[in-house]
């Protein structure tokens, strides 16, 4: 009788082992290849409560989170670094795996909500934070090097000369017509 438990206990520890080890390997190949991964994070949540994070990272980032015990839901807001159900501007409230895209024109640190789900006394869960490096560029945003050549280049001392000396005759013409009107 004693060895029939540790052999079940053996079993369902493999069985367990061989489901993590599956889910890892479905993680991997769910996600693109230009994606990179920034962090991972691991943690409880209390049934009705929040876990707050800030994102501070530039450009498009995909925020994946997988419920590994419970249900954990996922609010975002570039407003607020604690949005909830009630304030938030993107969110995944599924069973399981949430996935969130932040855009890059949100306004940075983002805050990032985890709801407990109160369908459960405590959840676990992991989120994985990657960086889209396919999505398009900002065409409005220009990189330093762009900025450099869309400067005007520097003025030459002809240049100066004329500004100077046309600033000098608005200035004299200005006078004059205002001793004109004086006199007339």
């Amino acid at each position: 009788m004693m060895l029939s438990r540790r052999t079940l206990s053996v079993a369902l520890l493999l069985l367990q082992f061989r489901g993590l080890v599956s889910f890892l390997e479905e993680e991997q190949h769910s996600v693109p290849g230009e994606w990179v991964l920034l962090h991972v994070v691991q943690g409880h949540i209390g049934a009705g409560n929040y876990s707050y994070l800030r994102l501070n990272h530039d450009g498009t980032i995909v925020l994946h989170m997988h419920s590994l015990k419970g249900d954990a839901d996922l609010y975002v807001s570039d407003k607020t670094l604690r949005p909830s159900f009630d304030s938030y501007k993107l969110q995944s409230a599924t069973c399981g795996r949430d996935v969130v895209v932040v855009p890059m024109d949100f306004a940075r640190p983002v805050g990032i909500g985890i709801y407990g789900h109160p369908s459960h006394r405590e959840s676990e869960f992991e989120m994985r934070v990657f960086h889209d490096q396919t999505a398009p560029q900002d065409p409005f945003d220009m990189s330093s090097e762009d900025a450099q050549k869309q400067k005007k280049p520097a003025q030459t001392a002809d240049e100066n000369v004329e500004e100077e000396e046309s600033i000098f005759w608005t200035i004299l013409i200005g006078l004059l017509k205002i001793i004109l009107e004086i006199l007339f």
